[in-house]
């Protein structure tokens, strides 16, 4: 009888989100469920946050090339594209063709840097992949 009522007895602690002191279970960390998904919420965006800030870029990039290629092939200067806030640092996959030429990719649009700052800027389709 004594086991039982030591395990069923309520302990005063403080919220790990709020800290309102509370009581409960010996193991609760949080006041209410809102608090316990505020926190893990928080904690979860947290860790996110570089990924985030990578696909922004990565997302905006290829905003940028299929603006500038609605056709599936273009020609633009370097210039233009940066100008536009490309950021030739970001791209999810590099193609290399049997002529050695590597296109770099977001996602599925992507570009070749060819002479005189220039770039050509394809469109990726099932049959190149």
């Amino acid at each position: 009888m004594e086991k039982l009522k030591t395990m069923t007895s309520l302990h005063s602690q403080s919220c790990s989100e709020c800290g309102i002191t509370f009581k409960g279970r010996r193991d609760k960390k949080y006041c209410s469920d809102q608090c316990r998904a505020l926190y893990h919420n928080r904690h979860r965006k947290n860790k996110n946050n570089f990924v985030d800030d990578v696909n922004k870029v990565l997302i905006r990039n290829r905003s940028i090339l299929s603006t500038f290629n609605p056709t599936g092939k273009a020609r633009v200067p370097r210039a233009l594209l940066a100008s536009q806030g490309f950021d030739f640092s970001y791209f999810t996959s590099i193609h290399t063709n049997r002529k050695g030429e590597r296109y770099f990719y977001c996602y599925d649009h992507g570009y070749l840097p060819v002479e005189k700052d220039d770039y050509i800027l394809v469109i990726k389709t099932e049959a190149s992949n």
